[in-house]
């Protein structure tokens, strides 16, 4: 990574040996980026975003200010993170719970996920799909699906740009 004439890494930022930076990543001050992780190219890092140990995220991707990623998190090619989205990794958490497991989230490419927004683990964003901002994610997000409110619950379509194109229970036939 060093060397990378369109990489910038504040130097506030934490990048732990053994983490894996692609070309032209920007990571922002107090950013902090585990060991085992693995950052895309063009992948910009906001502010106080933590990304945890074997996380994966794609190329092209926009994590927002103070988003932790945790284990378990998965993001795609070209998604969007907004401020203070959160992640979790555990159905059952308790503090005392020594043999608790880790409950993967992915993150299908393009999609995005507006400020606030919490996406329970287990669960799949798709492709092109739009988390509104404090949308509570409870069950998967299907393909260019708008969701919005506590719970997430569908609003409409949208189409590659972002654009609703739909309010129908039932996807249109062209999307993109």
């Amino acid at each position: 990574m060093s060397g990378d004439p369109d990489s910038h890494i504040e130097s506030t930022a934490l990048i732990e040996k053994g983490a894996k930076l692609g070309r032209g990543v920007k990571i922002w001050h107090y950013a902090h980026i585990r060991k085992g992780a693995m950052v895309g190219d063009r992948t910009i890092i906001g502010r106080n975003v933590q990304v945890d140990t074997g996380v994966r995220i794609g190329t092209g991707c926009k994590i927002q200010n103070g988003v932790s990623v945790y284990s378990g998190v998965t993001l795609e090619d070209d998604v969007f993170v907004g401020p203070f989205a959160v992640f979790t990794n555990d159905l059952n958490p308790r503090a005392f719970n020594q043999s608790w497991k880790i409950t993967p989230t992915m993150v299908h490419k393009g999609a995005s996920i507006g400020a606030n927004a919490t996406i329970i683990c287990g669960n799949e964003v798709g492709e092109y799909a739009m988390v509104a901002a404090g949308a509570v994610v409870t069950k998967s997000v299907q393909p260019y699906q708008l969701v919005a409110g506590v719970p997430a619950r569908h609003m409409g379509w949208v189409n590659k740009a972002g654009e609703l194109v739909s309010k129908e229970l039932d996807p249109p036939a062209d999307l993109t």
